[in-house]
């Protein structure tokens, strides 16, 4: 999919090219141009989760050209497993969260979830919240994850060799973003991510009781929780005609609203 998306880019900007001494292209460019100028729009309303989505898209990117055992080796050495958050653990957590788990399998639905959700959610809480939000989710969904797992083990459930897997991932930061969007969403778009959500997190959990599934769980939880609180001090943004939550709309006359996407 990212291969596909810089595929559309770089075919965008040759078209404009030829637009310039080919009639039939400046009129596709003409015809094209209002939907792209919606989506720069939508892409400079969320600096934070695009800017996060590229870096993540280029590791992954790695991951597919480089040999397996390389990759197993990197990714288990910026693992957030328990030998490496006791050791390192502001590394740990920094590290592990810009690889795609499993050599970068689902690429396409992480950057399907985090270009809409995330990023509306960003458009509504704004840049500096849903950074705390997302990074919320992820260190206190793995820290309490850790805790779990070292019960775990004292208990005698899970091996000790739990210390050292290979746990990294960008999915923490996206299910919190997630969980923060479903705060604010209404209708059936609300009703919508509420079910990913359940189908993504809570029936895992509930079928498997794994300590991955669970750390998904916390991840929701912990976001759900800093969005909540995030919104203590002042209510989301008023953006694309929605009023922020207790606020009503405000009528603009003479001009449409330049947010609107």
């Amino acid at each position: 999919m990212a291969l596909v998306f810089l595929g559309l880019v770089l075919a965008w900007y040759l078209l404009k090219a030829l637009g310039r001494v080919w009639q039939p292209a400046s009129e596709a460019v003409a015809r094209l141009s209002p939907y792209t100028r919606r989506l720069h729009r939508w892409v400079m309303f969320a600096p934070a989760t695009f800017a996060y989505v590229a870096v993540f898209t280029a590791t992954t990117l790695v991951q597919f050209s480089a040999p397996p055992h390389l990759i197993n080796v990197l990714t288990t050495m910026q693992s957030t497993n328990l030998a490496h958050l006791s050791d390192e653990p502001i590394r740990a957590l920094a590290t592990s969260a810009i690889w795609v788990a499993e050599r970068g399998y689902g690429l396409g639905l992480y950057i399907l979830v985090y270009a809409t959700v995330v990023a509306w959610a960003e458009r509504r809480y704004g840049t500096p919240r849903i950074i705390f939000v997302c990074l919320f989710g992820h260190v206190a969904g793995t820290l309490l994850t850790a805790l779990a797992e070292r019960h775990a083990i004292a208990a005698g459930h899970e091996s000790e060799l739990l210390r050292y897997t290979n746990d990294v991932g960008v999915s923490y930061m996206m299910v919190a973003g997630c969980a923060a969007a479903a705060l604010l969403l209404r209708g059936w778009k609300q009703w919508l991510v509420i079910a990913g959500l359940v189908a993504g997190v809570l029936v895992p959990f509930v079928v498997t009781r794994s300590i991955w599934e669970l750390g998904h769980l916390l991840a929701t939880l912990c976001g759900l929780f800093a969005a909540w609180l995030s919104l203590l001090p002042a209510p989301a943004r008023e953006v694309a005609g929605v009023p922020a939550k207790g606020v009503p709309m405000k009528k603009k006359e003479g001009h449409a609203d330049a947010g609107a996407a």
